[in-house]
């Protein structure tokens, strides 16, 4: 059993305060199993856009981990502000969190697919 949604964003702003970064919540979700969304303000208008990786593509090995991928790369503030707009027409109870920093976000489990 993962742990809840509203534990997992807490830890995660926690730990990217403590490394230097400005962490905001932009929308707080459904506390037991919210869905999870990360942006990432890299600065000079540029976001990346984070969302969950289904479960049916997690590695046996780690079931109860929490995966994300790259969803939009480098958008205007202006195409973000729609991704999320559209992402919570779709679901209201889902967390998306801010993180403000430069270097590359690495507190959290990311997956790639090509």
């Amino acid at each position: 059993m993962r742990i809840k949604s509203s534990i997992f964003v807490s830890a995660l702003m926690r730990m990217e305060n403590g490394n230097n970064a400005f962490c905001a919540l932009l929308n707080k979700g459904a506390e037991e199993a919210g869905a999870i969304f990360i942006v990432h303000n890299r600065g000079n208008n540029l976001f990346d856009f984070y969302g969950p990786v289904p479960q049916s593509m997690f590695p046996d090995d780690q079931p109860f981990e929490r995966f994300f991928e790259l969803l939009h790369s480098a958008v205007s503030e202006a195409e973000l502000s729609n991704k999320i707009t559209q992402q919570l027409r779709f679901d209201p109870d889902c967390w998306v969190v801010e993180i403000e920093k430069p270097d590359p976000v690495q507190s959290f489990n990311i997956m790639k697919f090509d």
